[in-house]
């Protein structure tokens, strides 16, 4: 059996944290690849070493002084060496970046030293070999991940190697210049690892012990959730639930490869499991409940609308021309509603508005602003009866008002509307009626 672990930066924040991933790692002779983040916060006062390259660079390309910054930075890897006792030398890599640094060699380059530092501490506590992640994981010329090249390459470098630590966030384009992916980049990379080595399960190991049923800024230590597919984390993921970056999923499905969310404080929890497909139900009806605030729904009234051939096809195209995606369009017989993000939305309304009258022709049109949308996401949802009831009478006992409702066909989630002020009321509503009283 082989696994892929990667680490987030809280977990490799300072010397005590490396101790608790290298007794993790050795506990499971399974555990053959790392892939690291950079440094992350020692206390809630502290700064992320990304932030603090970032900073450090954006004085470099303004031919400020840097010195004093970049010095700062090496103190965080020294503090690791000395507190690991580590016979190792950083002296030459930062020599390297001061010299990239006055040459102005690109935010991403910078932001990337920090995984690509940590990477190298982590191969030498390990007794690993360190493979920069710029010789196996390419973009193209315009910032795209080539995922086939990579898979093809790393998985043919990594099998020359008993044990590997791959730093994550980063790669490399066709000039040679470092990409990073965005900011959580490191999931990333381990499920592009995780992919290309064929490995039995990936291990994400970060500060939480897996995914929970709801937001614990809104309810009060919420449930855990032990499974969830890949499908249920993409809606939720998409509402808001940010344990594991999104786009990390992708490389892993494809092989049905499982990824478990464990807790590097608290190695002993079993953490989530998510997955394909499973026969086990879920403890709950519902996996989840997430979601945002920060919605609009311009509501469009037309006579006949149902029978007009392309009507859709006109609306949207009026969001298109300014750049603007949207998130959800449920319709009735004369009336069609696209809810688009807020902000996105402020600057360009007249422009959309001018649009939509021009190309649909429509009777009236109503803007409604301050949405939130909720999303009741669960594989146990398509097997029991009256959910949507459920959801309906939750929020109808708080006195809260619906504005939209939208069920796909999967059965998978349902998509509430509610204002912004009611947002975190409608979650908890929720989340006590399916969780607390488990109706």
């Amino acid at each position: 059996m082989s696994k892929v672990v990667k680490f987030g930066g809280s977990s490799l924040a300072s010397a005590e944290q490396f101790r608790k991933v290298g007794n993790i790692i050795r506990a499971d002779k399974d555990r053959i690849y790392v892939v690291p983040s950079a440094p992350g916060k020692r206390c809630v006062s502290d700064t992320k070493v990304t932030d603090m390259l970032y900073a450090c660079y954006a004085l470099a390309e303004k031919g400020d002084a840097f010195e004093t910054e970049l010095m700062q930075i090496k103190a965080r890897y020294d503090e690791i060496i000395t507190g690991l006792s580590l016979s190792i030398s950083l002296e030459e890599e930062f020599a390297t970046i001061r010299e990239n640094f006055k040459n102005c060699a690109g935010s991403d380059y910078a932001a990337s030293r920090g995984e690509y530092l940590n990477g190298i501490l982590m191969a030498a506590y390990l007794g690993y070999q360190f493979l920069d992640a710029a010789e196996v994981i390419f973009f193209d010329e315009s910032g795209n991940f080539l995922a086939e090249k990579t898979n093809e390459v790393l998985g043919a470098r990594v099998r020359e190697y008993d044990n590997v630590v791959l730093p994550g966030f980063y790669g490399t384009m066709p000039d040679g210049k470092v990409k990073t992916f965005s900011r959580g980049g490191s999931d990333i990379t381990g499920s592009i690892l995780a992919r290309a080595v064929h490995a039995d399960i990936y291990e994400n190991w970060t500060d939480v012990s897996g995914f929970l049923v709801a937001d614990p800024r809104i309810i009060h230590n919420p449930v855990a959730i032990t499974t969830i597919t890949y499908k249920e984390l993409r809606e939720l993921s998409y509402m808001g639930a940010t344990v594991l970056h999104e786009d990390a999923i992708f490389p892993v499905r494809q092989s049905g490869i499982p990824i478990n969310i464990r807790n590097t404080n608290q190695p002993e929890d079993e953490g989530t499991m998510i997955v394909e497909s499973t026969c086990k139900q879920p403890e709950y009806t519902i996996t989840g409940v997430a979601g945002k605030k920060g919605f609009v729904s311009i509501n469009i009234e037309k006579d006949k609308m149902n029978s007009e051939v392309g009507f859709g096809r006109k609306v949207l195209q009026a969001f298109e021309e300014s750049g603007i995606s949207f998130e959800h369009m449920p319709s009735g017989i004369d009336t069609l509603s696209v809810f688009v993000h807020q902000p996105e939305f402020e600057g360009r309304e007249q422009v959309v508005l001018s649009t939509l009258h021009r190309l649909a022709h429509p009777d009236s049109i109503e803007i409604d602003a301050d949405l939130a949308l909720v999303a009741v996401v669960g594989r146990g949802m398509k097997s029991n009866r009256g959910v949507a009831a459920r959801v309906l009478a939750s929020l109808a006992h708080q006195n809260i008002n619906i504005k939209m409702i939208d069920q796909g066909s999967s059965e998978l989630n349902i998509i509430i509307g509610v204002t912004n002020a009611d947002f975190e009321q409608a979650i908890k509503a929720i989340y006590d009626i399916f969780v607390k009283t488990r109706l």
